[in-house]
This record gives structure tokens, sequence and C-alpha cells, in this order.
């Protein structure tokens, strides 16, 4: 059996990953909620998750933790601030990634974003949890940097929407380097997510659209 920390399992690739694992007799699913979600999983307070990680999530796993897997992540608009956008996708990232440490995690799944670490707050954000993740002494990091999401998100977004369509209509012909900024499907993220669980080897391992969909069909 394999005990898997999943955070952030009610987003677009999360939820796929959820369904995924949530049927898998192989597999010892913890999925942690927000506070008040009315969607399956264990209600934290991430706020208290920040304080004190490892304590909080060592009710929900006492056998511990083989493999966590993080599909945190909002946006600027949504959290109303770069502030409060950082607080979700760095702070919270950290304190679920400590916590799956502490409790014995070889292997950490982070979904991120293609340019992570480039130019902008958002990208710089990404940069900055990628390496305080891997910083934290994991066996396996697997950093996910997909390109433009394709997928229905519960709550609307018009200006996601619109740049879903345009990029779906350039990616046959983003070729070379471009490839990796080009349209990949939620679905295949998430199938790419659950082939990279138990991989063998070590280190930190970058994962773009390329890669992700070759994982996604078993290559």
């Amino acid at each position: 059996m394999t005990r898997v920390l999943l955070a952030g399992g009610t987003g677009l690739i999360g939820g796929l990953v959820h369904t995924r694992l949530d049927t898998r007799r192989d597999v010892d699913l913890v999925s942690l909620v927000r506070r008040g979600s009315t969607a399956s999983g264990h209600q934290v307070d991430f706020e208290q998750l920040c304080a004190t990680p490892g304590a909080l999530l060592s009710p929900l796993a006492p056998e511990g933790l083989d493999i966590a897997i993080s599909c945190l992540g909002t946006t600027i608009r949504k959290a109303g601030s770069e502030a409060a956008m950082a607080r979700v996708d760095h702070d919270y990232v950290l304190a679920v990634a400590t916590g799956a440490r502490a409790l014995g995690a070889r292997q950490f799944i982070l979904v991120t974003s293609v340019g992570a670490g480039g130019p902008g707050f958002y990208l710089r954000t990404k940069g900055a949890i990628e390496r305080a993740v891997t910083d934290l002494g994991f066996d396996r990091v697997d950093l996910v940097r997909p390109g433009m999401l394709i997928g229905h998100r519960a709550e609307p977004r018009p200006m996601e929407a619109l740049a879903q369509r345009v990029f779906s209509a350039l990616t046959p012909v983003m070729a070379g380097p471009l490839s990796r900024y080009g349209a990949i499907t939620a679905e295949t993220v998430a199938d790419a997510i659950v082939a990279l669980m138990g991989r063998s080897g070590t280190g930190r391992h970058v994962h773009e659209n390329d890669e992700l969909k070759a994982l996604a069909h078993g290559h």
C-alpha cells in the first residue's frame, strides 16, 4: 500500500488526480481540503498548518507517508494581492512539504508552471517554492511545469478561457523550444503525475509539456 498525501485536490489538476487515486486499492490517499470546503477530504486550517505542519498532519497519516503531491495554486486576481497569492503558492505549499517530509515521504511532486523562476511576481514565486521544496531533503522531487492548461474550472475565468482558445489554436505550430508554452489538457497533466508516483531515482526532475505527454501515454 502506497501512502499518498494530496493537497489541492479540489482544483483543475488536483481534482483529476484525486479521482484517479481515490479508487485505487493500492493507494492509501489522504486528501487535504481547506476548512469549510464541501469537497471530499480532510478539512485543514492551512494557516495552522503553516505553524505546525508535522503535528497537524501526523494524526491524518499515523503510519507515515511515502509520496506527497501538491496541486495548490491561485492567481493574484483571485487571491486579491501578491502577498495573498504567495501565501497559497509558497507558504501553504511549503507547509505541506515540510509536514510530509517530517512524516517520512521520500518523493514530492509539485505542480508549478512553465517558466518558473522567470520574470514577474507569479513566476518568481513559482521558482522560489521549487527551490524551497528541493532544499527540504526529499529523496526525489518532481517539478511539473505545464504550459497553458486546458480544462473546465468550477469558477469562471473569462480571460483564461480566451487564452485557452488562442493557445489551442497555436499549439500545433509551436514547435521546438516553443512547445513548452503550448496548450496541454489537465487530464494529461494528471495522468503524468500519477505515472510519476513511485519513480525510482533521486534528485530534482523537471517535467514540461513534451515529457508530461509522454508520461501520460506510458512512454
